[in-house]
């Protein structure tokens, strides 16, 4: 076993690493660039070299400075995590040369399956079924449109060096095709430094299934079950499962012949997965292989009782396999969702800025938070805006859905807009608890993951007031007991008067919905009234210092979290959050706003093409321009009918938050 190691990643991955090195007494050492100084994975490891500024490409993705770090600190082997390096055959070349082991397969299954069109053409040879496409050479953009209407449509646009769901483009029909084709190679360029393509035919109802393979330097190889990992948006996975539901003893052991058969073809040693496209009848396709550990992979420990990490570290050092395949066996159910700072209402576009609050479940046998981000860190724009990976185990699938959606309602989270609320509904939505899954669930089940928005439950306004109102008190009792006599009345903020009734109100707005509470305290506890209401509520409560509130409302007992945010209330309750707004009675804001229809930058970001032509009338929804921000492409489109004035920012230009992009004049 090595004594120390590096790892070439950052975030909740290289903390993963970290956290089974600690185990099995393995120093570790981590790389960062300026923006990650203060990151989690920094703080974790035993040491931690600087390697650039906060571009990936001027750090992470700087093999010559990683491998100088490693022989700086006398790292013996580096492990790559998941992207940035953890594929790049050059790099595991660089490693080997330098002295140093990479912690993966070999250069030569690299280079093998690095190539999504290789690794097809490889497959077809040995065998395996494919699905009907064009994975060759010829990228000349008539000549891929022609091999289109020959695959037909629907078809799928893939970047052959991809992963993670960029690049990649559903095509309905041919006249989509060009500009469809243009914008998967631009986002594939960007992302992994080559714009070839491969297509295949887009299957109807598809599932996504893959086998986690494992292999050794003495020519062993086993696989370690399979994830379900239907549930995908813009082909990113967003909940994954171990084992895949209704998979049959036959079929599991088909598809995991196939893939060890798969990993042996290329000589493979270490972690990797065999990914495979699944008919509703069963029938599968072999679609590609992930030559490195999958950010899935927990759903796989859970259900084996593995740490898949160690068993990385120990093939690498030379060691056989720890189990034979007729030693290994599933035991019970996994789920694992990713929590994102991204607002799910807005086309889940990313967000970025501090964790000001962060509350995540308790860790047990049951629940595990792999997370690379603790309260008061920053969401940057630089790299993915994962918070953490939220994985729950129970004896059954059923059970595991009921802890999901316990560990889900635990979540508190202030500073960036996030997905838990959407991941709710997710699991709980009847197709997905009844294992109805294929790539497709998320859009056919829109009207139940979109719901319009709904009105605050009188609950909500309620424990904003109460929370608001002992906020009051507390502050009110710190700052008496400073001042040299802390029992005078004139400190205490009970509605104390001479000779008048103690009453007030509160008015919070969320959204377009406004609500005033009327106050009256009383010698425990305070009056409640709602706007329009004609019914008190008595509410006494006690206020932890995270905003924790144990309430009493008429005597109802409940608990929820109030976390302050300037004029923002963030109210947790039964499961749900409502963020609302204190409205100041003393100050009016103006209207605001800029020009007619004037478009802003939803997130920093790079504008890397204008579509529509100043002048021209558009309709609405017509696409205006593309910002390419967190490695996606983000479309702005007009707001309604009418034309562009001008752009107020070239092709190439950096943005910020919130600036103006487009002068739009609306139709009259």
């Amino acid at each position: 076993m090595f004594n120390k190691i590096l790892i070439a990643n950052r975030g909740e991955i290289a903390c993963r690493v970290i956290k089974t090195a600690r185990r099995l007494g393995v120093c570790s050492v981590a790389v960062y660039s300026a923006a990650d100084a203060g990151a989690r994975h920094v703080r974790l490891a035993d040491e931690a070299v600087l390697i650039g500024p906060a571009a990936a490409a001027e750090s992470y993705l700087v093999g010559s400075r990683i491998i100088a770090a490693a022989i700086q600190t006398g790292a013996q082997a580096i492990h790559p995590g998941y992207g940035f390096l953890s594929e790049n055959a050059d790099f595991a070349e660089e490693c080997a040369r330098a002295g140093l082991v990479f912690i993966g397969p070999p250069v030569s299954a690299i280079r093998a399956m690095g190539s999504k069109s290789a690794a097809k053409t490889l497959m077809e040879n040995a065998g395996v079924p494919l699905v009907p496409g064009y994975h060759g050479e010829n990228q000349d953009p008539e000549f891929l449109k022609s091999q289109a209407k020959k695959i037909g449509y629907p078809l799928l646009i893939k970047a052959s060096a991809g992963g993670g769901g960029r690049g990649m483009r559903i095509v309905n029909k041919t006249e989509e095709f060009l500009d469809a084709l243009a914008s998967c190679q631009r986002e594939a360029k960007a992302g992994f430094g080559s714009d070839q393509v491969l297509l295949e035919r887009y299957l109807d109802r598809p599932r996504h299934i893959e086998f986690q393979v494992f292999g050794d330097s003495q020519g062993k190889v086993v696989h370690l079950f399979e994830r379900d990992c239907s549930v995908q948006r813009r082909h990113q996975k967003v909940l994954e499962e171990a084992p895949a539901p209704g998979m049959s003893a036959q079929r599991r052991a088909a598809m995991g012949r196939a893939a060890v058969e798969a990993a042996k073809a290329v000589g493979y040693v270490g972690a990797g997965t065999v990914e495979f496209i699944v008919n509703q009848d069963g029938s599968f396709y072999f679609m590609e292989m992930n030559t490195r550990l999958q950010v899935e992979h927990p759903v796989s420990e859970m259900i084996t009782g593995l740490d898949l990490v160690e068993w990385q570290l120990r093939v690498a050092a030379g060691e056989p396999l720890p189990l034979a395949q007729e030693q290994l066996a599933i035991r019970g159910h996994a789920l694992e969702a990713r929590i994102y700072a991204e607002d799910a209402d807005k086309g889940f576009l990313p967000s970025t800025g501090r964790l000001s609050h962060l509350a995540q479940p308790e860790e047990s046998l049951h629940v595990r938070v792999d997370s690379g981000v603790e309260q008061n860190d920053e969401i940057s724009p630089h790299y993915d805006a994962m918070i953490a990976k939220l994985i729950v185990w129970d004896e059954t699938r059923e059970r595991a859905l009921a802890r999901m959606l316990q560990a889900l309602a635990q979540y508190r989270i202030v500073g960036v807009a996030n997905n838990v609320a959407f991941l709710t509904r997710l699991v709980a939505c009847p197709a997905f608890a009844s294992a109805d899954l294929d790539t497709g669930l998320i859009e056919r089940e829109r009207d139940l993951l979109f719901p319009a928005t709904a009105a605050t439950p009188p609950q909500a306004w309620l424990v904003a007031a109460l929370a608001e109102l002992l906020r009051e008190a507390r502050a009110a009792h710190r700052a008496a007991a400073r001042e040299q006599d802390p029992h005078s009345p004139w400190h205490l903020s009970d509605g104390w008067r001479v000779n008048s009734a103690a009453r007030r109100t509160l008015r919070f707005r969320h959204g377009e919905e406004e609500q005033s509470i009327a106050v009256a305290y009383l010698g425990k506890g305070y009056s409640l009234t709602l706007g329009g209401s004609t019914q008190a509520t008595h509410a006494v409560g006690e206020l932890g210092e995270n905003g924790q509130l144990r309430a009493d409302l008429d005597g109802m007992h409940l608990t929820a979290t109030v976390v302050t945010a300037g004029e923002r209330r963030h109210v947790f309750l039964h499961g749900s959050s409502h963020l609302l707004a204190n409205v100041d009675p003393l100050y009016h804001a103006g209207e605001g706003g800029g020009p007619d229809g004037g478009l802003t930058a939803p997130m920093p970001g790079k504008v890397i093409a204008l579509i529509a032509a100043v002048g021209v009338h558009l309709a609405k929804g017509a696409p205006l321009l593309i910002l390419e921000a967190m490695k996606m492409e983000h479309t702005l489109t007009a707001p309604a009918a009418g034309k562009v004035i001008r752009f107020r920012y070239a092709v190439g230009d950096q943005v910020t938050d919130g600036a103006e992009l487009v002068e739009f004049e609306i139709d009259k």
